[in-house]
């Protein structure tokens, strides 16, 4: 690091450490600054190296710090204020402002000092003149924080009361102040809106929307605005991160998450920032992080957590429980402290409050995957939001008759939760005698429990329903293990088991031996075997075997048909029957059919009462229907399959069904609502925890679909959770390079250009392996663009020209011409670049000019090329004007050619022509020519009788003719 040898030399070096991240290594270099400047021997370098020290000091850790430079400033100012210039002369009022509040943030400093500095603060003001305002303002700001809330109320409205001047802090912080006394007056709306011009963007600072944004959390989830509070949590979030002073809006983003059901996301945030947990230069920022880690600890505690890792001050392992404690007591202990020096109870209050907020909403998707810390793998699963099928009244435990009539009114209802009443009956007969009927049921229904494991079960009831008397009964059960071996993949054997039951029981039918229920049982068994031998085939059916699983479907349907009556178990047999139509129908290639089959299943079903049997249909049917083109009867089946299966949906299958939504929705261009189904996606792949496929596809779904509405820091946000999980091998290297493309659109946006560089980069890297080069050139050349916006021009160069030989390769004229310019313009700014810009900016009229002389008779590639060389000229024209007089009349002539290149356009071109028209007035006032320079502004004027005045270009264009036809008038007086 080089010794400061002049002022000039320091004040670069105090700019390049402004810089710098917040933290103690740009403190320090403020330090050595200083010390650089006391050697110089010059007051006002003392005076600027103190006031650098302590900017750098208040937006930091290392608040507390800033007292002692702000000290000195002070005395200097009344020893020799001949040694302050305007500009520190403002400064050292400002900062009046940075040291009341900090004093009010330090418990060690007395309150009655506090007061004392807050007249003569007023005091100072008064003699220089300025309003009440910024007094007011931070007497409201002492009475708010002893909980003297009269005095604040008064303070308050004479704070808004007076006029604003130059020591008024700027629009958004004061709105940011104003709007946190409305939410601690739980005026939570009220405060919604005063924030609103700085959450949209009219008012900011170096530290505005981030402060806002953390503020609006929890009063947006207390109004039930919950999709505002996610995107506020995804947009500040990204603000605060890098920003060390911002502990207090750090920690509001993790009561967020705690009250929210985001428990992992604020642990993963925890981890961030192990510093937080221990750094003392600013007490209250701590007292604020400290509460928001207390209530997330008892939150974990009260899931059952208590034990589990969690991230925590370094030194030791922390479990949830025993952080709890720990921060617990370091909060209260400075609550109190504040309380001794204010003289009131009051922050303990409010610090206690804040600690036992409840939940407010029971999960909220953030479209974001949290680490899976070991707390976050441990949290119990969140349930859909659809409540499961009414089932009666709960029956108590050891009441068997009571249990078994239960079962068995579910089983016959085909209720969801039949298997979980049947093992009730289980447990509840644990040493009791059962007839050998009751036997059979429960061993019939173990066996269903068992899946494929259930054969020798279902033969044991068998057995027992044959004791009891029904033959057709259990013919049943055997029919339902052989098919039982047909899941277990013996579909041979399976149907060999199934052959003796089926021509049993239809003999016993025929004799009225038996009843249509059992009957249409062991028919549907046997039809559903012959349908595993459809299932496992490969491509098209066998039309063999394709006509003997139709047959024993048909079968099915003759015997059941129109004979269900209110036996549900038939209905659903019957609906059963059409679902596999469709399924041959599907196999036998004609998905026309098949969707008409699976709608009418999926009726059935839903008709029967049991809409969750519809659900699989209705999602094969979407998908029938998208390929069919009928996206309109695809997203009615989604949405059906998704109100049918409630709460009986799997995690994953919701998940697919939402992504698929999203999709179809996205696709007729709403991509609001398809971003909450990929928002949703995300969340039930998540909840699935079946490994990142599913979600990290969802995300980048979500991501893109963020992208599309323009909401840069959330898209990014999302986008770069998904990136570490979207694979080139599970989902292609398209959807890597996709995603990558479009954060470092997001990042390109939010101004982060170095990093978008990078993911441009990446996404190039990997489409140079494509045999289609086109998505490779476009990549590179938007990696060059965010490289020269990152200031690294040497490095965009050699990107603006790497893409210029791959838009050479693809034969994309547009992109090869706008390289070269984009090179040109870098070339000027390097020493004696003259020479190299002239001749990129030449080869690129070459270029053009070249593909419109070959461009044949496409009228529409010929008008494209036509003003492409128009901008060229343009551009050649403004980059000589730029390099100095010398070249002005060289200028001046490739403007004249851009103006007619533009002319030949006619009216399309109207703005570009008037444009070169104006640059080309102005350039000939320079030379000397008012009367050339009247001219064009005529030209311009002429070019705009007839347009609208109230287009924005139409008016600017005509007053900047105004003030060339003036100022060429004045040169020729």
């Amino acid at each position: 690091m080089s010794e400061i040898t002049d002022f000039d030399a320091l004040r670069r070096a105090m700019a390049e450490n402004s810089e710098q991240p917040e933290g103690p290594a740009r403190n320090a270099r403020a330090e050595q600054l200083l010390a650089e400047a006391e050697k110089l021997d010059i007051p006002l370098a003392v005076i600027e190296a103190l006031g650098h020290q302590l900017k750098v000091y208040n937006y930091s850790s290392e608040k507390a710090k800033m007292f002692v430079p702000f000290a000195r400033l002070l005395r200097l100012w009344d020893e020799r204020p001949e040694d302050f210039d305007a500009y520190e002369v403002h400064s050292l009022h400002w900062v009046f402002k940075w040291v009341s509040a900090g004093m009010l943030d330090q418990p060690h400093i007395p309150l009655a000092s506090i007061e004392k500095w807050l007249g003569e603060m007023e005091h100072r003001y008064r003699l220089a003149g300025y309003s009440e305002r910024a007094v007011r303002s931070a007497e409201f700001a002492v009475a708010a924080h002893v909980g003297d809330l009269a005095r604040a109320e008064r303070a308050y409205a004479g704070w808004l009361a007076a006029d604003r001047d130059e020591m008024a802090d700027c629009h958004a912080c004061e709105l940011h102040q104003q709007g946190g006394w409305l939410q601690r007056r739980g005026r939570y709306a009220e405060a919604i809106e005063v924030w609103r011009p700085v959450l949209e963007g009219e008012f900011t600072c170096a530290h505005e929307p981030h402060a806002v944004l953390a503020s609006s959390l929890t009063p947006l989830l207390r109004l039930g605005r919950v999709d505002e509070a996610r995107a506020h949590h995804l947009r500040g979030l990204r603000l605060v991160r890098a920003m060390e002073s911002m502990r207090g809006a750090f920690a509001d983003h993790v009561e967020f998450c705690a009250l929210s059901g985001n428990e992992a996301r604020a642990l993963e945030l925890l981890a961030e920032r192990p510093a937080y947990f221990t750094d003392d230069g600013h007490p209250r920022s701590r007292l604020s992080f400290l509460e928001a880690v207390v209530l997330l600890m008892d939150r974990l505690v009260e899931l059952g957590l208590a034990e589990e890792r969690v991230p925590g001050p370094a030194g030791q392992a922390w479990t949830a429980g025993g952080l709890a404690a720990h921060a617990r007591g370091e909060a209260l202990a400075l609550a109190a402290a504040f309380d001794r020096r204010n003289g009131t109870a009051y922050t303990s209050e409010q610090s206690r409050a804040r600690m036992a907020q409840r939940p407010l909403v029971e999960r909220l998707p953030l479209g974001v995957r949290s680490v899976r810390t070991a707390a976050a793998t441990a949290m119990p699963p969140v349930t859909g939001p659809v409540a499961t099928p009414v089932t009666g009244p709960p029956v108590p435990d050891g009441d068997l008759p009571a249990l078994l009539a239960r079962a068995r009114r579910l089983s016959d209802t085909l209720q969801p939760d039949a298997l979980e009443a049947w093992a009730a009956v289980r447990r509840a007969a644990q040493g009791a005698e059962l007839a050998p009927y009751d036997r059979a049921e429960l061993l019939d229904h173990e066996a269903m429990s068992r899946g494929e494991e259930g054969a020798e079960l279902f033969e044991r009831a068998a057995e027992l329903y044959e004791r009891a008397g029904d033959e057709g009964e259990a013919l049943a059960a055997r029919a339902r293990g052989a098919y039982v071996r047909a899941l277990a993949g013996d579909v041979d054997a399976a149907l060999a088991a199934v052959a003796e039951p089926y021509e049993q029981v239809l003999a016993l039918y025929a004799g009225d031996g038996t009843g249509l229920r059992q009957t249409a049982s062991v028919v549907m068994s046997r039809a559903r075997i012959l349908m595993r031998r459809v299932h496992e085939a490969e491509g098209l059916v066998d039309a063999a075997v394709a006509e003997r699983a139709e047959g024993a479907v048909r079968e099915v349907l003759a015997l059941v048909e129109g004979r269900a009556g209110d036996d549900v178990r038939l209905a659903a047999r019957q609906a059963e029957a059409v679902a596999m139509l469709g399924e041959l129908a599907a196999h036998g290639g004609d998905p026309q059919a098949a969707a008409d089959l699976f709608a009418r299943a999926a009726r059935e079903f839903t008709d029967a009462g049991v809409p969750w049997f519809a659900v699989e249909y209705e999602a094969r049917l979407a998908q029938l229907a998208h390929h069919l083109g009928d996206l309109a009867e695809a997203e009615r089946a989604l949405r059906a399959a998704l109100e049918h299966g409630g709460a009986q949906l799997t995690p994953v299958g919701r998940a697919q069904l939402h992504l698929q939504l999203a999709e179809v929705v996205g696709g007729r261009g709403e991509a609001g609502e398809a971003a909450e189904h990929a928002l949703e996606a995300a969340h039930w792949a998540d909840e699935a925890d079946e490994g990142p496929t599913l979600g990290a596809w969802a995300r980048h779904q979500l991501g893109g679909l963020l992208v599309r509405q323009g909401r840069w820091a959330e898209a990014a946000e999302v986008l770069e959770s998904a990136l570490p999980d979207v694979s080139a091998h599970t989902h292609g290297d398209g959807a890597v390079v996709q995603t990558l493309w479009w954060l470092g659109d997001c990042l390109g946006e939010l101004g982060e250009h170095r990093a978008a560089a990078e993911r441009r980069l990446q996404a190039a890297d990997i489409a140079r392996h494509w045999p289609e080069q086109q998505d490779h050139a476009t990549l590179a050349h938007l990696a060059a663009t965010s490289l020269e916006a990152a200031g690294l021009a040497e490095e965009a160069g050699q990107a603006y020209a790497r893409a210029g030989e791959l838009w050479r390769a693809v034969g994309d004229v547009h992109g090869l011409v706008r390289s070269l310019r984009a090179r040109a313009w870098l070339a000027l700014r390097a020493e004696d670049g003259l020479a190299a810009a002239r001749e990129l900016m030449s080869a690129a009229v070459e270029d053009c000019a070249a593909a419109l002389a070959a461009s044949g008779g496409d009228e529409e590639s010929r008008r494209r090329l036509t003003a492409e060389l128009g901008h060229t000229h343009r551009q050649f024209g403004d980059l000589l004007a730029r390099s100095g007089p010398a070249a002005f009349e060289e200028a001046l002539a490739e403007l004249e050619e851009a103006i007619t290149v533009f002319a030949s356009l006619g009216p399309d071109a109207v703005h570009a022509r008037t444009g070169a028209e104006l640059a080309a007035g102005w350039l000939a006032a320079e030379l000397g020519r008012p009367d050339a320079a009247q001219a064009r502004a005529r030209a311009v004027l002429t070019a705009y009788e007839t347009a609208p005045g109230d287009d924005e270009t139409v008016t600017s264009r005509r007053a900047e003719a105004g003030e060339l036809a003036q100022a060429a008038r004045k040169a020729a007086d």
